[in-house]
């Protein structure tokens, strides 16, 4: 694993833009987020690597409860971040970011993106995350698996 982020690291609270802002995905946004989930299955399968089954057919609201409580916990333990995309004004959930830390040695973070399927921000979403992790965090490398390197060559270099 690259570096991580130190103690004194001030973890940014939110990214806003025009279209959407980013925010710590928390336990209330189970409702909004199942939407974007349960009506995006098939665009977003995948997004964790071709192993992954994520998100099931019977992801029922309250598997989705528990695993928005597991994210934001690990939020605030600073072990990764789980960043809701939120419509500007916040009426709709449309997507979200999570910023891990990498299992290769020579990065620093991994970061997955998933946008809702009628959404319409992906490439704007990915290139405002990709900026603000260059400019708000302090890592000097980091992998976008199933975007800018494949899954297949992503789990080649772990």
């Amino acid at each position: 694993m690259g570096n991580w982020i130190t103690s004194d690291f001030e973890v940014p609270e939110k990214l806003e833009m025009d279209r959407f802002r980013l925010r710590m995905l928390t336990v209330n946004d189970v409702v909004k987020d199942y939407d974007a989930v349960m009506l995006s299955r098939s665009k977003i399968a995948g997004v964790f690597g071709p192993k992954s089954d994520w998100p099931r057919a019977d992801l029922s609201l309250e598997q989705d409860l528990i695993d928005l409580g597991w994210h934001q916990k690990e939020f605030q333990r600073r072990s990764s971040f789980a960043y809701t995309v939120m419509s500007a004004d916040e009426s709709v959930c449309l997507g979200c970011v999570y910023i891990d830390p990498s299992k290769q040695e020579d990065t620093d973070a991994t970061v997955i993106v998933w946008v809702r399927a009628d959404s319409g921000i992906d490439e704007d979403l990915f290139a405002s995350v990709k900026s603000w992790l260059q400019t708000d965090w302090p890592f000097q490398k980091v992998a976008y698996p199933g975007r800018e390197i494949s899954w297949q060559d992503y789990a080649k270099e772990n």
